[in-house]
């Protein structure tokens, strides 16, 4: 953005106005903070004579919808004594462009459709778009947070907006661009208005407050660009009560005080704690930055950023010269990415998401946000996942395996002895699989689904025989494939359940107990329950039907299908019928049956001809070529 660009409207002294509004931009040199894509966009159109006859534009408040479409307006009417055509470049002020930029021009035709939502105020653009314009190139219609349009609004506007008068143009601007029609939309150029970047917004901050002559800490003004959140608008506005709230001056302190942030300092600091697991050292700084003034939420959605930063700069190193981050954020932040894992900040971020909005509902936030803080600082030293089930495998390999202690006092010493004797003494008794795991280690098992044994006296062993394991319960029907379920159904009446089987289920995996299937999209959502309760019923064992993600086998329909056309197949390969198929035009093959074994005994001829006529064969006799 050019400094000589970002002047005050109006020269005139005047009352008080405020920095959003005195210094709007007024050309497409200011529009280039931030959406660079779309001014060159339209420089291109105007240079090549290519100009809409309609333009959408949308974005989050702030970003200049109602301020681009009046430039907008004003390079299509551009004139003056030199240049009397439409164009970008509008250094010099023009015959229309100071009334249109304040919105008063008589053939700029600006409306709220928030206000004017039906066909009335519709119907009443559509008698005017007849009538020339008063005394500019084009008569403009912007209509801004066009999606409050009633839908017979929209309707009554289709046919105008899709051949409109050649001296009409429409330019709408709306934040919810999902609500506008796609007819409507479909009419139009559209284009998308990007939020501004914290380090554009701090650029024009500084800018603006050298014009104004107000001095203002870097980092303030960094705090003010991340509160605006990529609205240019919001941003003036903090920044103008920033002003006021400093006497002039824009402080860090006035500017926390004023939004009720933390010190990101101390965010880092809050951060460290709880990496560390220090939980009193994490609730005191939380305490000290409450009484300072800091909201709870604030804290920990600060708590959030910082930990998303952390993580993005484990990837993106370059991120650490934002300019919105402070020195303590950018060395900090880099030296927690280099030594915290990615699992532990990916945990951190699922908690405080789910603790920002608790917090923000609870009667007592300070309350909540302390219980957050308590979660993460004792998950800080979990494993991960990954890590639990590597231990948990090594345990049951007897990596880690060690004959546990026995309490001390009493005579838990004597008799932890005395059980260890024991079992010593009996090694050699052992079989050779269990001495290989090493001086009667003991080993993890899968614990049965029984009543724990009485307690024993301490120091004695009960010698029980070993138990050979339980056999796996067996259906009182054999059930080994889908076609045995789908008979079983049958055998028990179930037509419906029989039909949902043969052309749903995908056998995954199968055994006794346990059914893995696949079901398309289609498939009702009861067929699993009902199936399993069924398969109880009929087996008298206990079923788990689980659904997989596996593609399994095809259904029992795909698979009859598939088969019958290969036999189709097949088929037309036959000498004797593809002749049959040549010599009579039209013929097709519908069926094809696989015939049984014959009988050992001979059949006559006769019969034989006989029996295949039955089944739609061709009789002897017949004039048929080979």
């Amino acid at each position: 953005m050019s400094e000589d660009s970002l002047i005050p409207t109006s020269e005139k002294p005047a009352a008080y106005r405020v920095l959003a509004r005195k210094y709007r931009p007024k050309d497409f040199s200011d529009l280039m903070v931030g959406q660079e894509p779309m001014v060159r966009t339209l420089t291109n159109a105007f240079e090549t004579g290519r100009i809409a006859q309609a333009y959408m534009l949308t974005g989050v408040r702030g970003v200049g919808k109602t301020t681009t479409a009046r430039i907008l307006a004003r390079a299509l009417n551009y004139k003056t004594p030199e240049i009397d055509k439409p164009t970008i470049d509008l250094r010099i002020p023009g015959e229309h462009c100071q009334a249109i930029m304040e919105g008063r021009h008589v053939d700029v035709i600006e409306m709220d459709a928030a206000s004017h939502t039906g066909i009335d105020d519709i119907r009443e653009i559509i008698e005017q778009v007849r009538y020339r314009p008063v005394s500019a190139r084009y008569k403009v219609y912007i209509i801004d947070e066009v999606h409050m349009l009633s839908t017979q609004a929209f309707n009554g506007l289709l046919k105008t907006l899709e051949e409109p008068p050649e001296h009409v143009k429409f330019i709408f601007a709306t934040t919810e661009i999902r609500k506008v029609p796609i007819t409507v939309l479909s009419r139009c150029q559209r284009f998308d208005l990007r939020r501004i970047g914290a380090s554009d917004l701090v650029g024009l901050f500084t800018t603006i407050l050298g014009k104004e002559g107000i001095s203002a800490d870097p980092d303030a003004m960094a705090m003010i660009a991340r509160a605006a959140e990529g609205s240019a608008r919001d941003g003036l506005s903090l920044l103008d009560q920033a002003i006021a709230h400093g006497g002039g001056i824009v402080e860090v302190e006035a500017v926390r005080s004023m939004l009720g942030l933390a010190d990101r300092a101390r965010i880092v600091d809050l951060f460290q704690h709880i990496v560390k697991g220090d939980v009193a050292a994490a609730l005191e700084e939380f305490a000290g930055q409450y009484e300072a003034g800091a909201s709870p939420s604030v804290v920990l959605t600060d708590l959030a950023d910082f930990t998303h930063l952390v993580t993005r700069l484990k990837y993106v190193p370059d991120a650490a010269s934002d300019q919105s981050l402070s020195e303590v954020e950018r060395t900090r932040g880099a030296e927690f990415a280099s030594g915290i894992a990615v699992t532990t900040l990916s945990r951190m971020w699922q908690m405080l998401l789910k603790g920002i909005p608790e917090t923000e509902s609870s009667s007592r936030p300070a309350g909540a946000a302390e219980m957050v803080l308590i979660r993460l600082a004792h998950a800080a030293h979990l494993p991960s996942p990954e890590d639990a089930a590597r231990r948990l495998l090594e345990l049951s390999s007897g990596e880690t395996g060690r004959q546990p202690s026995a309490p001390n006092g009493g005579n838990g010493g004597g008799a932890q002895a005395s059980m260890t004797g024991s079992v010593q003494a009996r090694g050699n008794d052992m079989p050779p699989a269990q001495r290989a795991t090493g001086n009667g280690a003991t080993m993890l098992r899968a614990v049965p689904d029984v009543a724990p044994p009485q307690a024993m006296p301490v120091g004695k062993i009960e010698e029980r025989p070993v138990e050979a394991p339980a056999a796996k319960a067996e259906p009182k029907v054999p059930v080994r494939s889908v076609s045995d379920i789908a008979d079983l159904c049958g055998t028990n009446r179930d037509i419906k359940l029989k039909t949902l089987v043969r052309g749903f289920v995908r056998l995954v995996n199968l055994e006794p107990g346990r059914l893995e299937i696949n079901l398309p999209e289609d498939a009702p959502k009861t067929l699993v329950a009902e199936l399993q309760k069924k398969l109880e019923d009929w087996t008298g064992i206990r079923w788990m039907v689980i659904l997989s993600r596996e593609p399994g086998q095809p259904t029992l329909l795909e698979a009859e299908t598939q088969a019958q056309e290969k036999r189709v197949s097949d088929a037309r390969q036959d000498p004797d019928v593809a002749a049959i198929l040549a010599r009579f035009p039209g013929a097709k093959i519908t069926d094809v049956r696989i015939k049984g074994p014959e009988p050992e005994e001979e059949i006559e001829p006769v019969a034989v001809a006989a029996a295949e006529s039955e089944e739609g064969d061709i009789l002897p006799g017949d004039d048929i070529e080979h």
